[in-house]
């Protein structure tokens, strides 16, 4: 895709964007889960279920904040600050006003997801009296980014923040599009969910064709180096190290006995997902890679062969 075919998506976002569409969503009093059970293991372990099936929902809550921290730290600290330099045309790649025009809505709608998910969390305490514990000042790519961008030269830094960004997008789409779906949550979070999966589809969409203009320019040295840090990102992005950390802290919170609390965190020790081609999430990751047009590089099928199913 060259610069000059990019068409905006202007009109879409006026018609159907959440922040002109949607309602405040209230958090129903309901018997509805809060979080899904599916996205916690520790409240479906045996231990946890023979110890303290009581504390499930002080559990599921204090993980649902723990995700809305995320949601604030991607949306606010590392989407927003992309798309802010492209719209004001500080990136190191020249978009066209149409492009720049899109990242400025983009903008937009993170920090809006950012402020409903805060204004969830805030009716999650009122409603439940469960103050959040401490929460992880860093999402995984916090560290991952950094770690791609030191790899790479002066010139090529912008690029491979924009890639990385790019990956991560394509990523929580599908990520946020099973958690709508579930049934058995609070209508309000489903719908949070959905409304967050309408913004994002149309954000996955708009980074793939950034990547794709920007690879489209790349000379073959500079595709060939950004290749090679491409493994690099990938490893660090889908560590387990902060979702460790942070169930090791609600293990601790809860008001169980000391050979309990050890079994508890021995479970957890074991939740970790290799980091290889059967990780749950490396199937986003490639689908990206292809709709991008990144893959059709044999130095990006080279770098990435130990992922490609």
């Amino acid at each position: 895709m060259n610069a000059t075919d990019y068409q905006s998506f202007a009109d879409a976002w006026e018609s159907r964007a959440t922040i002109r569409t949607r309602p405040r969503r209230v958090l129903e009093n309901d018997d509805k889960l809060i979080y899904p059970l599916s996205r916690q293991p520790l409240v479906l372990s045996e231990t946890f279920l023979r110890e303290c099936p009581g504390q499930r929902d002080f559990a599921l809550v204090q993980t649902l904040y723990k995700f809305i921290n995320d949601v604030v730290i991607f949306e606010t600290e590392i989407v927003d600050k992309i798309a802010r330099s492209i719209a004001k045309n500080r990136f190191a790649v020249e978009f066209p006003f149409a492009c720049r025009y899109d990242a400025m809505t983009v903008v937009v709608d993170e920090d809006y997801h950012a402020l409903v998910a805060m204004d969830l969390m805030q009716q999650t305490v009122a409603m439940t009296g469960i103050a959040p514990i401490d929460l992880p000042l860093e999402i995984e790519l916090s560290q991952a980014i950094p770690a791609a961008v030191a790899l790479a030269p002066p010139h090529l830094r912008n690029a491979v923040e924009l890639i990385c960004v790019a990956i991560a997008e394509n990523t929580v789409t599908g990520d946020v599009s099973a958690f709508a779906k579930d049934d058995t949550i609070k209508q309000s979070i489903k719908g949070l969910m959905a409304d967050h999966l309408l913004d994002e589809g149309r954000h996955s969409g708009f980074w793939s064709r950034m990547v794709r203009i920007y690879w489209h320019t790349a000379c073959d040295d500079d595709r060939q180096c950004i290749a090679r840090i491409l493994p690099v990102f990938i490893e660090h992005y889908l560590t387990n190290e902060i979702q460790r950390s942070f169930d090791l802290r609600l293990i601790d919170a809860l008001q169980i006995g000391d050979a309990a609390r050890d079994a508890l965190k021995s479970e957890v020790a074991g939740l970790e997902f290799p980091i290889n081609r059967h990780h749950p999430l490396v199937a986003n990751i490639m689908r990206f890679f292809r709709s991008s047009s990144l893959l059709d590089s044999p130095c990006v099928q080279s770098a990435l062969s130990d992922y490609l199913i």
